[in-house]
């Protein structure tokens, strides 16, 4: 089980707003890699109304010890009120790949 690892999902309201997020965490070694996939569509419920948006998913592959930074830089950089910002834990992983992360996380 590789529990020191997480991917994190952000959902972003624009391909340039998540281009910019994408960049400042990898830039800064908040995640190894962030890959940005859509447009997707999300349903939610937002203020008693229940909401359709066309979204832009990334997901970051990370040190679960960079959570909280991570979470801050994204957070920072977002225009939603509440942006998502969720960690899933790593099960397992390729062993290159996670060396891979470490290294590419490293201060």
């Amino acid at each position: 089980m590789d529990s020191n690892y997480c991917v994190v999902y952000v959902t972003a309201g624009s391909v340039e707003e998540a281009e910019r997020i994408a960049s400042a965490l990898v830039e800064g070694r908040h995640a190894a890699c962030v890959t940005v996939v859509g447009p997707v569509r999300s349903i939610y419920r937002w203020k008693g109304e229940v909401e359709r948006a066309d979204e832009v998913l990334l997901i970051a592959k990370t040190r679960t010890e960079k959570f909280e930074a991570l979470r801050a830089v994204v957070k920072a950089a977002h225009s939603y009120e509440v942006p998502e910002i969720i960690a899933l834990p790593l099960e397992a992983g390729e062993a290159a790949y996670l060396n891979w992360i470490d290294e590419n996380t490293a201060d």
